[in-house]
């Protein structure tokens, strides 16, 4: 039961900071909503980091902290830059595959593969290809469905790696210091040198959007390593249900519609990630 509520809160707490970027991007542009959210995001990690204390084996952790730290960064603002050309019922499925990422990975440094697994890994990728090509019967403004799908692919390759090196934290450091990596990463990297050129952006109406986003991804975070204590494939199944949550959120909310083949691109997306998570 544990699982099934972390895990359903991490999908609802994921699929609200999908919905909101999607709008502060728009306005804002990527680089600035993720300084924001990042600021954000570390104002609320900074004092539970401190409380739990420097671990002891937190030496041997830097090299993950890194390849976390700017897998998650670079695959946000990435992410940022797909939702300005694409709807979020095709960029959020294609994110969702992280874990199946992040399974590549793994697999290419080392992890044998079952051949159900590889073959699920094939339909995720037949989804991707079915999102890709198939005609919009409505097109947004200035949406580009094609680059759209490359960049949330790419988005989704970064998430992958961050997610393997979270994977590789998790047994070694408390959860305010897996948090930490991404969000100082941003902080440094991202607000500071957009804040010294005087091009950090911030408008009245995307104040309450980039706080709510700061909260939403580190407590969908926390729900997922909480739930993940008692049963990973549960926790993880639902977690990936961020997806047609967002997509179904964001034909209510902004009127976005998707043609037939596109439906079918998240559907076999939904089901592909779904299928590895419980195989794996």
């Amino acid at each position: 039961m544990v699982s099934i509520v972390f895990g359903l809160l991490t999908a609802c707490f994921f699929a609200s900071s999908s919905l909101m970027s999607s709008r502060a991007v728009k306005i804002i542009g990527s680089a600035s909503a993720l300084a924001w959210l990042m600021l954000v995001g570390l104002v609320i990690t900074a004092p539970f980091v401190v409380i739990s204390g420097v671990p002891p084996n937190l030496g041997p952790s830097l090299p993950w902290m890194v390849v976390l730290g700017l897998g998650n960064v670079v695959g946000i603002l990435v992410a940022g830059f797909a939702l300005r050309v694409g709807k979020v019922g095709v960029v959020a499925p294609i994110l969702a595959t992280e874990g199946a990422i992040a399974a590549v990975i793994a697999a290419l440094l080392g992890e044998s593969i079952a051949p159900l697994v590889g073959f699920l890994l094939l339909v995720i990728v037949g989804g991707i290809v079915i999102s890709a090509i198939a005609p919009d019967p409505a097109p947004l403004a200035q949406e580009r469905p094609v680059y759209a799908v490359v960049l949330s692919t790419i988005a989704a390759a970064c998430f992958g790696f961050s997610l393997y090196a979270a994977g590789n934290l998790s047994d070694d450091l408390p959860i305010p210091w897996v948090l930490l990596p991404a969000r100082l990463t941003g902080v440094l990297f991202v607000l500071l040198p957009l804040l010294v050129t005087r091009r950090l952006r911030l408008t009245r109406s995307t104040v309450p959007l980039v706080v709510a986003m700061g909260f939403t991804e580190v407590l969908g975070f926390v729900c997922y390593s909480i739930g993940a204590q008692y049963q990973v494939a549960i926790t993880s199944v639902l977690a990936s249900q961020f997806a047609p949550i967002a997509a179904v959120a964001a034909y209510f909310l902004f009127k976005e519609k998707l043609g037939r083949l596109q439906i079918l691109g998240v559907s076999v997306l939904v089901v592909g990630v779904t299928a590895l998570t419980v195989a794996s």
